[in-house]
């Protein structure tokens, strides 16, 4: 079975899905409307798992359904202003939980070629991602910049928040791979792997650094035309170098 195969029968799978788990979920509601008060605690119980149980793979197949979605989507490149794009997705993050004490640093005049909607999407999932994993900090820092290797921008997100293990870096863009648990930060662990295929769709590649505790660091790049990046730089890309000092601070002037 070819990729494209593939792709169309995990989105028919998850398409018929929906259905027979919408019945579940209007039983369910019958239940708690009609029921309730015949169930002791212990059926509230289990009652309040199989409910919790539907809004997650609500969520999962809702997931595999946009991830399906971005092969059928046609590429329209434009002009992208990547600072902008990050600056108006980091207030909607704001708004969401405006207690949360959260410095943000944002590069400016970075500007791309690409799918605007495709790029603001990415952009999304990885600023999502950083903001969740520095939930549990009291103050956290999150920052996009840009840098440069082999001649070409490459850009970067990078928090200060919990982090991951290197050892366990190639799992991040794996679908439904999750490095922490779900009671710990929930999501459907399909996020990353969104961000990855509209990078690939341009022509990039997108990889991350980090440490336990320490934050991580989430680098892509981006083809400038509709042609993938020459052999010679995607070998090269196979084994990206760690981002100097210096790199750094040309990302903040």
């Amino acid at each position: 079975m070819t990729n494209q195969e593939l792709e169309a029968f995990c989105y028919s799978v998850a398409h018929d899905l929906r259905n027979p788990l919408r019945g579940i979920e209007g039983f369910s509601r019958i239940l708690a409307k009609d029921y309730a008060d015949r169930l002791d605690d212990r059926g509230k119980g289990y009652f309040e798992r199989i409910r919790s149980a539907i809004y997650r793979m609500s969520s999962l197949i809702e997931s595999l359904l946009n991830l399906a979605r971005l092969t059928r989507v046609e590429m329209r490149r434009e002009e992208v202003d990547l600072s902008q794009q990050v600056r108006l997705i980091m207030e909607e993050l704001k708004k969401k939980e405006p207690e949360r004490e959260v410095e943000f640093v944002v590069a400016p005049d970075v500007k791309t070629v690409g799918d605007d909607r495709l790029l603001r999407i990415a952009l999304n999932n990885l600023l999502e991602n950083s903001w969740k994993f520095t939930g549990k900090h009291t103050r956290a820092r999150i920052e996009f910049g840009v840098t440069q290797e082999d001649h070409e921008p490459v850009y970067f997100i990078r928090d200060d928040g919990a982090g991951f293990d290197m050892a366990f870096a190639e799992k991040l863009f794996q679908t439904f791979q999750r490095l922490h648990s779900p009671e710990e930060f929930p999501g459907t662990g399909i996020g990353l792997t969104i961000a990855e295929r509209i990078i690939k769709r341009h022509g990039g590649r997108i990889w991350a650094e980090g440490a336990v505790e320490r934050g991580a660091t989430f680098y892509f790049s981006l083809s400038r035309s509709d042609k993938p990046a020459s052999k010679e730089i995607q070998e090269r890309r196979n084994f990206p170098r760690r981002a100097t000092d210096r790199d750094r601070r040309v990302a903040h002037e």
